[in-house]
C-alpha cells in the first residue's frame, strides 16, 4: 500500500471565478492548493454581469476593495425593453399587467449579508485575472499554460495528469475540483454529463466603443443597467452591459435554428436582429465595434452528480443553463463558497467519499433548479414575467431571485405561483395569453396545479 502523502490537499483544474474563489477560500484556511489553468490570463470571456449574492464571496475574501479599486461599473438593477407596439403588452389578466419597459432596482430588497446596492459589470479578461491573483496571495500554487489531460482516482489520493511543453507530468492531492467550465473535463471523463433536452441557445456577441446607453433609457438613472432587449424573433433576445465609461457589450441570444452555420451569415443575422429595435440599431451604428464577432454555442447541459469520491464539480463545470439572468458567476462563486466549506470539514475528519460533500451538492442543485424553473417561466410566457415585476405583491419575491437569494428554499412561493400561471395558460387555448407562449420550453409546466 502507497502511503506516500499527496501532494497538495486539492487540485483545482480551471482558473476562472469559481477555481480562482475556491483556491483563495481554501488558501486563506491553510489548505495547500494548486491550480491548473490551460490559458494565460488575462483572456477575453462571455458573462460580464453579476448578481448581489456575489457580494457576500467577495466580502469573505476581503474582494471588494480590489473590486472598487479597479473601477468595474456598479450594477444598481436591470431593465427589460420590448417595441412598443409589441402585442404582448396589450393584455391584462388576473390584476397582472405587462409593459413594454421595465426597471428594478436592487435597492428595493435589503440582502442578509450584503451591504451595498449595487454589484458589478465587469471586463471578464481583468476580473478573473484579478480573482486568480487573489488566490495566488493566498498562497495557492498557481499554473497558467497547463493543460489537464485526466484524473485517476485511486483508494489513497487522486492523481492529475497534465503537460508542460512536451513533458507528461503528474501530481497527486486528497481532493479535485473540478473548475474547467464548459469543458467539464472531469465530468466528460466519467460520462456524467447530459445535454440539455430543453435550451439549445446560441449568443454571438461583441464590444461597442461610443454607444449611448442612454438610448432605451426612460429615466435618467438606468444608463449603466444591464438591459434585456426583447426581439420579435421567438425566444431571442439582447444583452446590453456596461464594461467601462465608454464601452459596452452587446449579445444577441437566440435558437440554434435562427443561427446559420455560415459565418457571413451569422454576422449578417446579428445585425439583422438589431435592427428589429431600431432605436437601438441607430445608436450602435452610430458608435464603434471594437472586436470581432465572438459565439458561444450550444451550451446548455447539467451533470448526473456535482460530487464524488474525492471530487467536486464547481460552476460551469457542474452546469451551465442561458445567461438571460447573468447567473453564470454568481453560481461559479456561490458553488466555490458551499464546496469549500465541505472540503475543509473532509480535511479534518479524513473523509473524501461522496457523502461528505452532500451538503455542497444538494445545496447548489436546489439553487440551480431554481434558476432552471426561473428561466424556463420566463422563456415560456415572458409577458408574465414582466407583469409579476410591476405588480406590488411580487415585485420583491421576483428581485429575490434576481439577487441570487436562490439556495435555502425548495422553491420560491413566487416561482410557484408563475409556474401556475403559465400551466393555466398552457391548458387553456382560449386564454388571451396562449398565443404569446414561447416554443422554447413548451409544455414544461403542463400539469402545474
Amino acid at each position: 500500500m502507497n502511503t506516500a502523502k499527496p501532494d497538495f490537499d486539492i487540485g483545482i483544474i480551471g482558473g476562472g471565478p469559481a477555481g480562482s474563489s475556491l483556491a483563495a477560500y481554501l488558501a486563506k484556511a491553510g489548505v495547500s492548493c494548486v491550480i491548473f489553468e490551460r490559458e494565460l490570463f488575462p483572456r477575453p470571456h462571455v458573462g460580464e454581469s453579476l448578481v448581489p449574492s456575489s457580494t457576500r464571496v467577495f466580502k469573505e475574501l476581503d474582494f471588494l476593495n480590489i473590486m472598487e479599486e479597479n473601477k468595474f461599473p456598479h450594477k444598481f438593477g436591470a431593465v427589460w425593453t420590448a417595441g412598443a407596439n409589441s402585442p404582448a403588452m396589450e393584455h391584462d389578466w388576473e390584476g397582472l399587467s405587462a409593459d413594454c419597459r421595465v426597471d428594478i432596482n436592487f435597492a428595493e430588497r435589503e440582502q442578509a449579508g450584503v451591504n451595498q446596492s449595487y454589484t458589478y459589470h465587469v471586463d471578464r479578461g481583468k476580473f478573473d485575472n484579478l480573482l486568480l491573483q487573489h488566490a495566488h496571495n493566498y498562497g495557492a500554487k498557481v499554473y497558467e499554460g497547463v493543460a489537464v489531460s485526466g484524473v485517476e482516482f485511486r483508494d489513497e489520493c487522486a492523481v492529475i495528469k497534465f503537460s508542460l511543453g512536451a513533458k507528461q507530468l503528474k501530481t497527486t492531492c486528497k481532493i479535485v475540483a473540478d473548475a474547467s467550465g464548459r469543458r467539464t473535463l472531469v465530468g466528460n471523463q466519467l460520462k456524467w454529463r447530459i445535454k440539455d433536452s430543453v435550451f439549445d441557445q446560441y449568443a454571438i456577441h461583441t464590444w461597442f466603443e461610443g454607444y449611448d446607453r442612454g438610448a432605451l433609457a426612460w429615466k435618467e438613472h438606468l444608463g449603466d443597467y444591464i438591459y434585456v432587449h426583447f426581439l420579435p424573433i421567438t425566444n431571442s433576445w439582447i444583452w446590453q452591459i456596461p464594461i467601462t465609461e465608454t464601452i459596452t457589450s452587446i449579445g444577441v441570444v437566440t435558437q440554434k435554428k435562427h443561427f446559420s452555420a455560415r459565418r457571413d451569415s451569422r454576422e449578417q443575422f446579428f445585425w439583422q436582429s438589431i435592427s428589429s429595435r431600431p432605436e437601438l440599431y441607430a445608436a450602435l451604428k452610430a458608435s464603434q465595434q471594437i472586436r470581432p464577432l465572438r459565439e458561444e454555442g450550444d451550451y446548455s447541459y447539467s451533470m448526473r452528480q456535482l460530487a464524488g469520491d474525492r471530487l467536486v464539480l464547481v460552476g460551469d463545470a457542474g452546469r451551465f443553463v442561458d445567461p438571460i439572468f447573468s447567473t453564470g458567476v454568481s453560481i461559479a462563486l456561490n458553488s466555490s463558497r458551499f464546496a469549500s466549506r465541505d472540503i475543509v470539514k473532509a480535511l479534518e475528519t479524513g473523509n473524501f467519499k461522496r457523502e461528505a460533500f452532500s451538503t455542497f451538492e444538494s445545496t447548489i442543485k436546489r439553487g440551480t433548479r431554481n434558476w432552471y424553473n426561473f428561466i424556463t417561466v420566463y422563456y415560456r410566457l415572458n409577458v408574465l414575467f414582466t407583469a409579476f415585476v410591476l405588480d406590488p405583491r411580487y415585485r420583491l419575491d421576483v428581485l429575490q431571485l434576481l439577487q441570487g437569494d436562490v439556495y435555502e428554499e425548495q422553491e420560491p412561493p413566487v416561482l410557484t405561483r408563475m409556474r401556475e400561471l403559465v400551466g393555466s395558460v398552457e391548458r387553456n387555448p382560449e386564454h388571451i395569453w396562449h398565443k404569446l407562449l414561447g416554443d422554447l420550453t413548451a409544455n414544461a409546466f403542463v400539469g402545474a396545479t
